[in-house]
């Protein structure tokens, strides 16, 4: 079999070299095998190469909006190879092992650490064609794999040999495991609008991004994400004013490198994932679909646009999150679970119930609905659910503050006088 240097020039252009090297080897097993192995090389790649971006863009941004300059001496005025000069100090750096320390749990924790952010790629639709893998759970796999860094934390605190990090490690633990819940069930409510676990599905339904029908629960998985990948106010994995640096205080080198890699890589997938589950992802008003002929085989135009859409709508979701990181102090612990069990939860367990029964409802009552039908009556719903939940919030606070006040007592009056007639 010959394959069409200039075909695959054009394939590679318009992003599906993967399918098509998948098409030309669908029946050599060796060969097909050697291509899955290239594209999961290449889909670790791109998120790895993509930290030193997203690193030297969050120092700029943080750095102007605390009147500051930011890297401005390595790699010219604008310190563009700020990121590349720290690898290189964290590769040559001594990796020091506390002694005592699990030396397989103490080493395996920054690799798996990894690992669970890199392999979250493999399903996200980066354009209508440009997947690694398109599985109809998808969404349960992103849950599955994200669930496993948890253990990548417990096995850095346990295998340090060190109390602050292995305090550090169960109050991340206690954290994560606790705004996985509001995160799985707003969710959800996507899945139950699109009636799909897949991410293409996802995309695909959202003729009106999903943030229009239900903006309650993409505050609440918006909220959750800056928990699960530890971001202000949610940073107490590593709040160095209590526990030195939390689960990773014994690591140095390039093993702290790792875990820095993997918060980066998960930070971008979260923002990624916000995109393709409430935004539209790749969609923007057709311009996905697109399609012309160049050197006479078709061109997919509408994958380059897709993916550009895609990145523009993470990066402001990523905006965002260097801006809450720039702007709000960091929570109690007690205040962080307070938020998470008595507020988020309950909240999502009713934004969920009243999604599934109205969509249920709404196409019994009116089969023939339109999509911004649809949507306002869900939009409705959500308006309501917020209105109740802050005149609820309004007047617990309310009796938190009466409770607070210091009650004066005062005397009578004519007890007052008898002691100045003494």
């Amino acid at each position: 079999m010959q394959i069409d240097p200039i075909e695959l020039l054009v394939r590679t252009l318009d992003l599906t070299i993967l399918a098509y090297l998948r098409e030309q080897f669908a029946e050599q097993p060796t060969a097909l095998l050697i291509v899955n192995i290239v594209i999961v090389l290449t889909l670790a790649t791109v998120p790895l190469l993509m930290v030193f971006v997203v690193g030297w863009t969050e120092r700029k941004v943080l750095a102007r909006m605390q009147d500051r300059i930011g890297p401005n001496r390595v790699g010219g005025r604008y310190g563009l190879l700020q990121m590349v000069a720290d690898v290189v100090k964290m590769m040559t750096k001594e990796v020091i092992i506390p002694a005592g320390a699990d030396r397989w749990a103490y080493l395996s924790a920054p690799v798996l650490a990894l690992m669970t952010s890199v392999l979250l790629f493999a399903v996200l639709p980066l354009a209508p064609a440009v997947i690694g893998v398109d599985l109809n759970v998808a969404v349960f796999y992103i849950l599955a794999i994200s669930s496993v860094s948890v253990v990548a934390i417990l096995l850095a605190g346990w295998g340090s040999n060190n109390k602050y990090a292995l305090l550090g490690a169960f109050r991340s633990v206690a954290q994560l495991v606790s705004y996985e819940v509001p995160m799985i069930l707003s969710i959800l409510v996507p899945i139950l609008l699109a009636r799909s676990m897949s991410t293409i599905g996802l995309v695909e339904a959202q003729n009106i991004p999903f943030i229009v029908f239900v903006p309650v629960a993409a505050l609440i998985f918006f909220v959750s994400s800056l928990a699960e990948t530890g971001r202000s106010p949610f940073d107490l994995l590593e709040a160095e004013s209590e526990i030195v640096a939390g689960f990773h205080t014994e690591y140095t080198g390039m093993y702290f490198g790792l875990f820095m890699a993997g918060e980066y890589i998960a930070i971008m997938f979260m923002c990624a994932l916000f995109s393709t589950a409430f935004l539209g992802g790749y969609r923007f008003f057709g311009l996905e679909e697109l399609q012309t002929t160049v050197l006479g085989y078709p061109f997919f135009v509408g994958n380059l646009i897709g993916a550009a859409v895609l990145f523009i709508k993470s990066a402001i979701i990523f905006f965002l999150f260097m801006w809450l990181r720039g702007t709000l102090p960091r929570f109690r612990i007690d205040q962080l679970l307070n938020f998470n069990w008595k507020f988020m939860v309950p909240l999502s367990l009713v934004l969920l119930f009243t999604v599934a029964v109205l969509d249920k409802l709404i196409f019994v009552w009116f089969p023939d609905i339109t999509d911004w039908g649809r949507a306002l009556i869900h939009l409705a719903s959500n308006l309501i659910i917020a209105a109740v939940t802050i005149e609820i919030l309004r007047r617990r606070i309310q009796r938190q503050r009466r409770a607070l006040q210091p009650v004066v007592v005062e005397e009578p009056v004519h007890e007052l006088e008898h002691a100045h007639a003494h």
